[in-house]
């Protein structure tokens, strides 16, 4: 029964298969099916529990590597190295668990939107009974304003409209009817006589037999999708474990060999041991889990100022590697708000500017703007809300429609025209009407005014001419001729080649007496109106930056092809792709599919099952997919994607929910800003890993020389920890709030395969920490020198002392000039402004001033193994540190020089 064509049914062969009647079921079959189908209730899946959320932030390799070298250290006595290192790595968990503790409720989302109530009619009576024990079978009852609560086939439809944009993509509100479908695998957008669960009723009346509930409904499928998507690791979260796995074989693989060459040359085997320990975690990055959770968690706080609000922290970095942005239509590209943006009277077309349900916009024609006063607008836009049932309304600021959009648009117009609506409708009160049915195609209202009843009708236009005798023209009635009906049939088929929606506008004097069905007649034509959900401002210079830096934007909705074609065109998506329908996708093989995925730009009337497999067939090309949606049809591709983002004004929960990022004001353009942000967050987060590691190669590189020249260890094993975990810190979240360089989005989106590092950065690490090494271990050697006629075996311990607290205070200062080299791989630091990143100067004195404390007061003299230094000393320290500077600002520019050459 799951597979049923309900739709190709007839109502007797939909009514004999589910095995009930017009006049419902009994109680106890109800009773029965539902022991049978189970609620119907969308299931949760398993939630993930605090804990596990907690958990979850350390199954990276590195902080499994820092967990176990505080582990060893508390072993072997090195208590506080232990405490600080667990320290670090219970900050960043606790940082990423409090971002993501309110994610992966989606299936909970899903539930929520549910219907709660539902009215059915069993044994012959209508009844309201919890939406949950609805079963197949059952005929429930359709009115205006209510939410569907299961799918189902149509009995009966009185003028019945359903909005289904959150299932289906469909802007409009569809017209159903009984109808039987004839045509095989008609998307959902097409199954007039169908409708679905959590789609809403806008109008009109319908009965309907419940074919399917829970889990085998259009929604519960979606729900399935989701629980059957995996979460997989961001492009950072790989590349970081593919570094962390480096260091970690690295720093083993050096501290071994250097430990047994310590051994092999006769020091004590728990001595090098313990100094085995503390190389390997001077090579370890101890602040890098830490610094590059706060990093991300900073440019989260960022992105909210730029309306986008991030779900989990790994998603900031993604968006930097964003090469295809998959963009629902309605609500995302456009306003999802019907808007006229076009009218054809007195022989004329009129342009009507303004977007969505904000009454501003001016007409204009072709000898320019019409005065608001026009007589012919405003009978045609009079006519338009008088014939209409919808509302406009302002709350708190906010415009929005009660009622049909369609009627809404044609509301919003005549406030424009500076037509008050209301005052209208009460001097001229409806006394009377013809409702709007699929089989008529118009609407006609009877009112009373001054002058007498008069009718008002809307309708297709061909039906609307149909009806009529005489044209309104140069402010007065005359005969229509074939002509005129040619001019108007023509001129209507331009507009709809534009994907507006057209109506028909005529009116008609009627006498005292006047019979309902002889109304519709020898009518008065006065014009048509041409509506669209029109496009966002700024999304189409939003689209056009990302064509600049490589990305390339893609159309999915679930609205027709014409109109989604209009759309794509107007803002520049569409240019010599190709546009493919669900149905025509359905029948491509998966190996056609993937072969012509990279063509095409526009996908129309497509099912939450296409948008998967569209998300799979970029994936298997090796592209960066992020997708955005409002509605709950696009939650499975949404949480597919290696970025969802969802719409946060106009976004369902599920949407929401099944996302990693969130636009706060619904902005496409807001997206553009947000890759930015994201492209900037990783080359900072590259920044400060260049930095760090550099400064513990430079450090292990010194430790490494001064053993094998058999010279005193330089520094002792708490300098050492002090260095890398206190040291590091500022100056590497100073790089992550780096500001963006010169052209960040004119260049391609980045490889996720390649490696976090570039050419660039790995010799940055390379050469910048052999020159660390050099410098550190220079001054080492030589203020060892100046107290020990070469003799190092009898320097006293003050002597000693001395020569560590110039290296600690060395290696410190060449680090932390290194940090302005690592704020750009090829820029000047001076061209950049040495003040421009305002954080790193502070980090710059936050250095200075806790190393004097450490220096100058006894207690932490004592604790560190240091002497004071003299005004010399610093001189010395900082003169031979700032040499790292200038030695990589000369590489910088014979860098430059040379691409300069090979451009040439």
């Amino acid at each position: 029964m799951n597979n049923t064509d309900w739709y190709r049914l007839t109502i007797k062969e939909v009514i004999e298969t589910l095995g009930t009647g017009e006049s419902g079921l009994t109680t106890q079959e109800a009773r029965a099916r539902l022991l049978k189908f189970g609620p119907n209730q969308i299931r949760e899946g398993e939630k993930a529990s605090p804990w596990k959320i907690f958990l979850g932030q350390f199954k990276s390799f590195l902080i499994l590597v820092l967990i176990i070298a505080a582990v060893i250290s508390a072993m072997i006595g090195k208590h506080l190295e232990a405490i600080a290192i667990m320290a670090i790595v219970i900050l960043a968990g606790g940082l990423g668990f409090v971002q993501e503790y309110q994610a992966e409720r989606a299936l909970e989302a899903l539930k929520k939107m549910a219907a709660l109530k539902a009215r059915v009619i069993r044994e012959g009576q209508e009844k309201e009974i919890a939406a949950s024990d609805l079963v197949p079978g059952d005929v429930i009852s359709l009115r205006t304003g209510d939410r569907v609560a299961a799918d189902a086939r149509l009995l009966e439809a009185i003028n019945l409209k359903v909005d289904e944009a959150s299932l289906t993509g469909e802007s409009q509100t569809v017209d159903k009817s009984n109808q039987v479908i004839q045509e095989q695998n008609v998307s959902l957008g097409d199954r007039n006589n169908m409708v679905f669960m959590g789609t809403n009723v806008t109008y009109g009346r319908g009965q309907a037999v419940v074919v399917a509930t829970g889990m085998q409904t259009e929604f519960g499928k979606i729900a399935q999708m989701l629980g059957e998507i995996e979460e997989k690791q961001t492009p950072l979260q790989i590349s970081i474990d593919r570094v962390a796995r480096w260091i970690g074989i690295f720093a083993l693989t050096v501290s071994l060999l250097v430990g047994l060459l310590g051994v092999i040359q006769g020091h004590p085997l728990l001595e090098m041991f313990v100094w085995t320990v503390a190389l390997a975690v001077a090579i370890v990055p101890e602040a890098l889990p830490a610094v590059m959770t706060m990093t991300l968690a900073i440019g989260v706080h960022r992105m909210v100022k730029r309306h986008a609000l991030i779900r989990k922290l790994q998603a900031v970095e993604t968006l930097g590697a964003v090469s295809i942005i998959c963009s629902d239509k309605t609500g995302t590209l456009t306003e999802d708000q019907m808007t006229v943006r076009k009218i054809w009277a007195n022989h004329r077309f009129i342009e009507v500017s303004g977007a969505g349900y904000e009454p501003s916009g001016n007409f204009s024609a072709e000898e320019g703007l019409l005065d608001s006063n026009d007589e012919h607008l405003k009978l045609l836009l009079s006519a338009s809300v008088l014939c209409n049932d919808s509302q406009l309304s302002n709350e708190k600021g906010l415009w929005t429609i009660k009622g049909d959009p369609t009627e809404g648009a044609l509301v919003v117009a005549a406030t424009k025209a500076k037509i008050d609506v209301r005052e209208l409708r009460r001097k001229i009160p409806r006394m009377d009407e013809i409702p709007f049915s699929s089989e008529r195609k118009r609407m006609t209202t009877i009112h009373l005014n001054h002058e007498g009843n008069i009718a008002y009708s809307k309708g297709a236009v061909e039906i609307i001419l149909q009806t009529c005798d005489f044209i309104y023209q140069e402010g007065k009635e005359r005969e229509i001729t074939p002509k005129d009906k040619e001019v108007i049939l023509k001129d209507a088929y331009s507009m709809s080649q534009e994907s507006l929606r057209v109506l028909g506008i005529a009116y008609r004097k009627l006498d005292s007496t006047y019979s309902k069905d002889e109304v519709e007649f020898h009518m008065v034509f006065l014009g048509a109106v041409g509506m669209i959900d029109p496009p966002r401002r700024g999304v189409k210079e939003a689209v056009e930056s990302c064509r600049k830096a490589g990305i390339k934007v893609i159309m999915i909705t679930g609205d027709h092809k014409l109109t989604a074609v209009a759309i794509a065109q107007e803002l520049g998506i569409l240019e010599n792709g190709r546009v493919l329908t669900g149905t025509e996708l359905d029948a491509l093989t998966e190996k056609e599919f993937e072969r012509i995925v990279e063509d095409v730009q526009v996908y129309a009337r497509v099912s939450p099952a296409h948008k998967l497999r569209i998300i799979d067939a970029l994936a298997k090309k090796g592209k960066v997919v992020a997708m955005t949606g409002d509605g709950v049809n696009d939650a499975p591709a949404l949480k597919k994607a290696d970025i969802g983002v969802a719409m946060g004004i106009t976004g369902t929960d599920v949407s929401k929910e099944a996302s990693a990022m969130i636009l706060t004001d619904d902005n496409f353009v807001s997206i553009v800003k947000a890759v930015e942000e994201g492209r900037t967050i990783f080359a900072n987060i590259r920044k400060f890993l260049t930095y760090l590691l550099a400064g513990n190669m430079g450090a292990v590189f010194a430790y490494v020389v001064a053993l094998l020249l058999k010279l005193p260890l330089p520094l002792t094993a708490l300098q050492i920890l002090y260095i890398n975990l206190i040291m590091d810190g500022p100056k590497a979240v100073a790089l992550g709030l780096e500001p963006p360089e010169p052209g960040i989005m004119e260049q391609p989106p980045r490889n996720p395969k390649v490696n976090i590092f570039s050419r660039q950065s790995l010799g940055y690490i390379l050469g910048g920490g052999f020159w660390i090494g050099v410098v550190a271990l220079g001054v080492f050697v030589w203020t060892l020198g100046s107290g020990s006629s070469g003799d190092f075996q009898r320097l006293s311990e003050h002597q000693l002392q001395y020569a560590m607290t110039m290296f600690f205070v060395t290696l410190t200062m060449v680090r932390t000039f290194h940090a302005f080299n690592c704020r750009s791989m090829d820029t000047s630091v001076f061209k950049l402004g040495l003040l421009s990143n305002k954080w790193l100067i502070l980090a710059f004195f936050v250095t200075i001033l806790t190393i004097l404390p450490i220096l100058y007061v006894p207690f932490l003299q004592n604790i560190f193994k240091v002497v004071p230094l003299n005004l010399k000393d610093w001189l010395i320290a900082t003169s031979v540190s700032v040499t790292v500077l200038i030695v990589v600002e000369i590489v910088k520019l014979l860098q430059r020089a040379r691409r300069r050459t090979s451009q040439r």
